[in-house]
């Protein structure tokens, strides 16, 4: 039987997952995991689609392995214990940007690697990553088809106004304007509300993809018409080690009266800032919810406070708002940052039924709320996969 595998190589772990096609063409997952805690003391699980573990494995002491050494020996795993009858014929990768030029899934190919090396200043911390993958896997298995799916393709055709900076238009031509990014996410969300929901997903909605990296997308029937990352994935929310949005003579400051180097910038703006540099003791929501240590609250509420400020910007650009939708880690699994988002704003008419929000509810807004709130969990993997699919058939 033939087997797609998608990769989201991010900038601490690799979610993987094996879709099975059936003779309809349908994809249905086999088995999935998560290389975890890359860079600290990585840790390996994988399960099958009944939810049986079928790989388990940590590297205590691999704190030096690159993305590279686990896909490595991931690879050799599958290699010497393949599930029974599936045969591997393409795999699917995330790939943060895509620049002016990809709004949709590439076959890689050498020009194509070196055109997306390129972007790689402007998402630093997945970028690499993800090339690495894919660089990873041609050395093992040159002949495997590869696919690029992009992040920011959902948000090409987003209005003209919304990708634009206030500088020199020069600039704009030379590509530096809003991109967006989390669009495999997005995709999935809109194409998911659309099945639970049809009247709902034609609306006003906003996307909230809150995890270790965070936006928001506001769409409206579909398709993103504005969200809160821009040029890079460093802009917007307040983010697990990411500042987000900051006013740009911080940066002239750090460097012209505090004499830091651009590197050091950047270094501070993407690994040292967010709910680790406010809190100072993590960068793991989960961490901070446990916490007794006024910073950590204090990290929560800036957090939470900034989330609610942009759903309101976001509303302007839509007009109006008839739902909002959690999805991503914290998103899907914190009830109090979901409380106190939605509690900031309940002027807006986003009310919630909090003992539907402390449980497993997709639905959690109140019944009379004119805004309805959804907690749907993301599925990028399987995103990928269909746009891998779909490459492999026009390749067929």
């Amino acid at each position: 039987m033939k087997a797609i595998v998608s990769l989201n190589s991010g900038s601490s772990s690799i979610k993987f997952s094996l879709f099975t096609l059936d003779a309809e063409g349908t994809l249905h997952l086999s088995a999935g995991g998560k290389i975890e805690r890359i860079g600290i003391a990585p840790s390996l699980r994988a399960r099958s689609s009944d939810g049986k573990t079928i790989l388990e494995r940590d590297w205590p002491g691999g704190a030096a392995l690159s993305h590279a050494d686990l896909l490595r020996d991931l690879f050799a795993w599958a290699t010497d214990h393949p599930l029974e009858g599936q045969e591997v014929v393409a795999i699917g990768h995330r790939v943060v940007h895509g620049g002016t030029e990809y709004a949709a899934p590439r076959r890689v190919d050498a020009p194509l690697l070196d055109k997306l090396e390129a972007l790689c200043p402007l998402a630093p911390l997945h970028q690499p990553h993800n090339l690495a993958a894919i660089r990873a896997i041609a050395a093992l298995a040159p002949d495997l088809l590869q696919v690029a799916c992009f992040d920011t393709a959902f948000h090409h055709d987003k209005p003209a106004v919304a990708s634009r900076l206030a500088l020199p238009r020069a600039f704009h031509d030379q590509g530096i304007r809003r991109y967006g990014f989390h669009g495999l996410s997005y995709e999935y969300i809109a194409r998911r509300l659309g099945e639970i929901d049809p009247a709902l997903a034609a609306g006003r909605v906003i996307a909230a993809h809150l995890g270790n990296g965070a936006s928001l997308c506001a769409m409206r029937a579909g398709k993103s018409v504005d969200t809160t990352m821009g040029f890079t994935a460093l802009d917007g929310l307040m983010m697990g080690t990411r500042c987000g949005s900051i006013d740009p003579g911080v940066v002239l400051h750090l460097q012209t009266q505090l004499g830091m180097s651009a590197t050091e910038v950047e270094t501070l703006f993407y690994r040292e800032s967010g709910l680790l540099g406010v809190s100072g003791i993590s960068s793991d929501m989960r961490t901070l919810t446990a916490s007794a240590a006024p910073q950590a609250a204090e990290a929560i509420d800036l957090f939470t406070w900034r989330a609610a400020r942009e759903v309101a910007a976001l509303t302007a650009s839509l007009g109006g708002l008839d739902a909002l939708v959690f999805t991503a880690g914290i998103g899907e699994n914190s009830a109090e940052v979901r409380s106190r988002i939605c509690a900031r704003l309940d002027w807006l008419g986003v009310t919630i039924d909090e003992i539907a929000n402390a449980g497993d509810a997709l639905r959690i807004g109140m019944p009379d709320s004119p805004v309805a709130v959804h907690v749907i969990p993301t599925d990028e993997e399987r995103m990928i996969a269909l746009h891998t699919l779909h490459v492999l058939e026009g390749t067929l």
